[in-house]
């Protein structure tokens, strides 16, 4: 159906709904059985059938796979039989691993999706958009990603940008008129369209397409989003264990002649060779990254910061500079109304205040010794606040008797004020309707609406009839509320006492004095402002609304910093992490909160000191200052590619829609999960879903933790992968026989790189994680004595290994290989204990502070003594028991590399002191 060609009320009742009362819950259910979730169909995910198949088609899988056929046609059953129940074993390990990593990514994709306003049985909700279904009435405003296809109802200078449908490069004017004729979509003026953004303004809608039947959905195919790519430390081991295939393929051929040279059966020689290549080569480590960036966001999750991108995980660590808004992160987002400065007089207003709110509130003793015509210009003032105000009072469902508040946190706390003090928004909305407005934007910092005076009963009009030629009635009036200093600019006269003045300079810098005294307090200073005009007046179109103002007064609201915002500032900086505050606050006021939370006490720079620095000036700016007040959203993204030029990794904090681009640029775009736009949710790597600074810095202590388990996981395998080579190409050198059998490698290879490689990827933090400076994201993996490391840790084992094999083959030992066997499966036990802590040592740390660790070790013990001990393993793996002696002995010499490690700790910590 053509909607853009019916009035609305056609609309709504071809969709069997009304603009008061919306859908009622049980005719949206049945439309969602009907219509199904508002969501695009995504691309078939993985299905687990294909996970396991991509498990069992590896390379290194199917060459398993081929050494066991291989052996099989040789009429080696029982090792053909033991490499496929290891290849069965290991593939199930595998596909947990990736079936868990998936749900993870797919539950945190669910999070992200955004809410939306509906009105449903006559009241508004917020709802997931999901849960949209045609007829259900909705609002939309700046910031807004419009959740389905919409007819428009009702909208004030409604602006979208249609760019991602319809390619036009500028935002669209709507409308709610009926349009005639067959129009293509981009002249659908009256129609919104799911994905698109509201640019500016508000309204409501209607919707009439959900899901793939939504214009979006019809091309849905075309548009629907890759599968990721991997992360930049993802392609960096994919890169690197290409690198260390070739090379362990060149070293294993050696190793295959040595033994034939040696006189090794050609056969035993091959499957040596493809399982010393299967267990060296770690091919996992790509899978571990992915399990441990997804279990990571998973408990980032529970520290309330949902991410949307998974690569942000491992740029988290990394982060040098957190650029964070005052309002809402640093402080609590509970504004409340302290002082009103009207007419020569300024009143406090007690915290004592009830907060059920109804349209008779007791008399309040705050308002005792105000003049008569002090009175009316408060009531003037609360009209104001009401009235140019996008927040609305709706009745409590909970308590019938009483009213509840929705909307922006510092627009309710100006309607809780006008109520409390006896001004009722619903009665100043019913005398004095809105018929246009200007709404806030960053860069004015101004927020207008515009009245039809249609009754004579408000405390405003005897004066404004009386300075007027007009009658009340036949005149608009505009109300406007901001920021002190521009609204200053934009005014003329103030409403004093007994009459409207003139706006002298001496005014001013008396008001300046009142704004600067209660902002040093830490308070946030709005201003209010009137004008008015004859309806039908020519000429008067937004960009010149704004001018001739009478300033009426002046509001104070207090947001108290966060309790814990203090100590995640101070762990910022501890941990070599520089906070910005950036606001579009005041000086003084921003200076105030940034004391209170000791970010800095140098003075701030505000957005007019930044328009006029040169690239220089700023550069050498942002190196010095750490509080940014009155800034707009072309400062943010300047501060924030300033800081990347100087080699900085910035975390930025946004809620806006202008913010978009600065929350893009960033390395890690954090936007505000409470009172964020879905545009700026949209742009952003992470969403804060408590709007908490130390949401921040939890995540960032995170992101630590999960890189530092990755380079401990590529120190542990290799370290011991290197152990298994050397002693493999040693024992050929000096005459011995190959001293492990290929399923005893494969053995080792599922034990360690499978059962105690997931146990180390969920190391706790160390102790001193956030004692630290950052490390660079661009550094080498081998970084920081990782590559030492494996070197000599894997150079000792293999030299411990070699020791207990040529003494057992000296000795003339039946059972010597067992002896190697069992000495190298019990060295790794020990290894990852010691590879646990970088440079903390065990005893410190605690057995018992990684259980999934301790339970990998004990079922890996449990499991080598089966291989040791039971004879259909005995069978298997062709070892034979050992002696109660022989197995303290291999256990004293496994130990060996877990006391070096410690040693070489030991040493590292002796260098700090």
């Amino acid at each position: 159906m053509d909607w853009y060609q019916l009035h609305p009320e056609d609309v709504l009742h071809h969709l069997d709904t009304s603009l008061d009362q919306g859908l009622s819950q049980p005719e949206v259910i049945l439309r969602q059985q009907t219509y199904g979730l508002n969501e695009l169909v995504e691309q078939d995910r993985e299905s687990p059938w294909y996970m396991l198949w991509k498990q069992l088609t590896a390379t290194m899988v199917l060459i398993l796979i081929g050494a066991a056929v291989l052996s099989g046609f040789l009429g080696d059953v029982k090792d053909a039989l033991a490499i496929l129940a290891i290849v069965i074993f290991n593939a199930g390990l595998g596909f947990f691993q990736d079936y868990q990593a998936e749900q993870a990514i797919a539950a945190l994709k669910k999070l992200a999706v955004p809410t939306v306003r509906v009105r449903r049985q006559g009241t508004w909700q917020e709802v997931g958009a999901q849960s949209l279904v045609p007829g259900d009435m909705i609002c939309i405003e700046a910031g807004n990603l419009v959740p389905a296809d919409c007819r428009v109802i009702s909208c004030a200078t409604l602006r979208l940008q249609e760019a991602s449908l319809t390619g036009e490069s500028q935002p669209v004017d709507k409308t709610h008129d009926v349009l005639g004729g067959q129009r293509p979509l981009a002249d659908r003026h009256n129609m919104i369209y799911m994905g698109t953004a509201v640019t500016y303004g508000h309204g409501q809608a209607v919707v009439t397409a959900t899901g793939m039947n939504t214009e979006l959905g019809q091309i849905a195919a075309a548009i629907q989003t890759a599968k990721p790519s991997p992360t930049l430390l993802q392609q960096r081991l994919d890169r690197f264990g290409q690198q260390l295939a070739i090379a362990i393929t060149l070293l294993i051929l050696i190793i295959f002649l040595l033994g034939l040279l040696q006189g090794e059966n050609l056969r035993f020689m091959f499957l040596t060779a493809v399982s010393l290549g299967v267990a060296a080569v770690p091919e996992g480590l790509p899978a571990i990254v992915t399990i441990a960036l997804a279990l990571g966001a998973q408990r980032m999750l529970k520290h309330q910061a949902l991410i949307r991108k998974l690569p942000a995980v491992e740029t988290l660590g990394s982060v040098t500079v957190i650029c964070s808004d005052k309002t809402g992160t640093l402080t609590e987002n509970r504004m409340t109304v302290t002082d009103l400065v009207f007419a020569g007089t300024e009143i406090a207003i007690p915290a004592t205040l009830t907060t059920p709110l109804t349209p008779t509130p007791p008399p309040n003793p705050c308002l005792n010794g105000l003049q008569p015509s002090q009175k009316s210009v408060l009531e003037v003032l609360l009209t104001g606040l009401n009235l140019c105000n996008d927040a609305c009072l709706e009745p409590d469902p909970d308590q019938p008797d009483y009213y509840r508040l929705l909307g922006d946190p510092t627009e309710t706390a100006l309607l809780a004020v006008a109520a409390q003090l006896g001004s009722w928004q619903p009665h100043c909305c019913q005398h004095l309707p809105r018929y246009q407005e200007l709404p806030f934007d960053a860069n004015r910092k101004l927020m207008s609406t515009v009245h039809q005076c249609n009754a004579q009963n408000l405390p405003c009009f005897e004066i404004i009839a009386q300075r007027s030629s007009t009658e009340a009635s036949s005149l608009n009036l505009m109300f406007t509320k901001g920021a002190l200093d521009r609204l200053l600019d934009l005014s003329s006269h103030i409403w004093g006492t007994d009459l409207i003045e003139p706006l002298s300079d001496t005014r001013r810098q008396e008001i300046f004095q009142v704004h600067d005294r209660l902002a040093s307090q830490g308070k946030r200073i709005l201003g209010i402002a009137l004008r008015w005009f004859p309806q039908g007046s020519n000429g008067l179109s937004p960009k010149n609304l704004e001018q001739d103002l009478i300033l009426v007064g002046l509001v104070a609201m207090i947001d108290p910093p966060r309790p814990e915002a203090k100590d995640a500032v101070f762990l910022c900086q501890t941990a070599g992490i520089r906070p910005v505050m950036i606001t579009g606050d005041h000086p003084i006021t921003a200076k105030a909160i940034a004391q209170q939370l000791n970010i800095s006490s140098h003075p701030p720079l505000t957005g007019q000191d930044l328009a006029q620095f040169t690239d220089t000036e700023l550069t050498d700016a942002v190196q010095q200052v750490s509080i940014y007040a009155r800034v707009s959203p072309q400062h943010k993204l300047a501060i924030v590619r300033s800081l990347q030029q100087q080699g900085q990794i910035v975390a930025m904090t946004g809620d806006g829609i202008n913010d978009a681009p600065a929350l893009k640029q960033a390395d890690i775009g954090v936007a505000m999960g409470i009172t964020g736009t879905d545009v700026a949710k949209q742009a952003a790597d992470m969403i804060l879903l408590n709007d908490d600074f130390s949401t921040i810095v939890a995540a960032v202590r995170e992101g630590r933790v999960i890189y530092d388990n990755i380079r401990k996981f590529i120190k542990y395998t290799l370290s011991g992968n290197c152990g298994e080579l050397w002693v493999i190409l040693i024992a050929p050198v000096v005459g011995m026989p190959i001293p492990l059998l290929p399923l005893q490698i494969l053995w080792i290879n599922l034990l360690a790189d499978g059962l105690l490689a997931i146990g180390l990827s969920v190391e706790p933090a160390e102790r001193n994680i956030m004692c630290r400076a950052p490390y660079s994201p661009t550094e080498s993996l081998f970084s920081r004595g990782v590559g030492r490391d494996i070197a000599w840790i894997g150079l000792f084992l293999g030299s411990l290994f070699f020791g207990v094999g040529y003494w057992g083959w000296q000795s003339e030992l039946a059972h010597w290989q067992t002896l190697v066997f069992s000495t190298l499966a019990f060295s790794r036990i020990f290894l990852v204990q010691a590879i646990r802590g970088e440079q903390e040592s065990l005893f410190k740390m605690g057995i018992l502070s990684n259980w999934p660790l301790l339970g990998a070790v004990v079922i890996t013990t449990i499991l080598q003594m089966l291989v040791l001990y039971s004879p259909m393993f005995q069978a298997i793996f062709e070892t034979q028991p050992l002696s109660a002696s022989e197995l303290l002995l291999c256990l004293a010499i496994a130990s060996l590399g877990f006391w070096a490690v410690e040693l070489q700790k030991w040493g590292l910590r002796q260098k700090k002191h």
